[in-house]
C-alpha cells in the first residue's frame, strides 16, 4: 500500500523562470517531470518570455521539481528562478500546459 500525504505536507509552489526557456522544450519538461511526481497543476509560457508554474502535491516532491526548474531541459539557460510557497487548493486533478499569457489562479 502506497503513503499518502499528511494534509500539512501537501503545498502550493508556483514558479517563474527567466532566461532563455521559450522554444526549448521546457514546458514539456516541466509537464513531464511534475506529471512523474504525481503533481497536479499547470505550466505557461509568459508574454515577457518567462515561463510559470503552479504545481500541487507533497512537499517533497514540490521541491524536487524546484530543483529541476533551476536546471531545464538541455537546451535551456536558466538565469533566475522566482518561488512563492503557498496552502494547497486541491485545485487540480492533473498537470498541463496553459497557453501564453494565462491570468493564472
Amino acid at each position: 500500500m502506497v503513503a499518502r500525504a499528511r494534509p500539512n505536507d501537501l503545498a502550493r509552489l508556483e514558479v517563474r523562470i527567466r532566461g532563455r526557456v521559450h522554444g526549448v522544450g521546457f514546458r514539456y519538461f516541466v509537464v513531464t517531470r511534475a506529471s512523474e511526481l504525481g503533481l497536479t497543476g499547470w505550466v505557461s509560457n509568459e508574454q515577457d518570455g518567462s515561463v510559470r508554474c503552479v504545481a500541487e502535491g507533497p512537499r517533497a516532491d514540490l521541491v524536487e521539481l524546484l530543483e529541476l526548474l533551476h536546471e531545464g531541459p538541455a537546451p535551456s539557460i536558466v538565469e533566475h528562478v522566482d518561488e512563492d510557497w503557498l496552502p494547497y487548493t486541491g485545485a487540480w486533478g492533473s498537470f498541463g500546459i496553459r497557453s501564453s499569457g494565462h491570468r493564472g489562479d
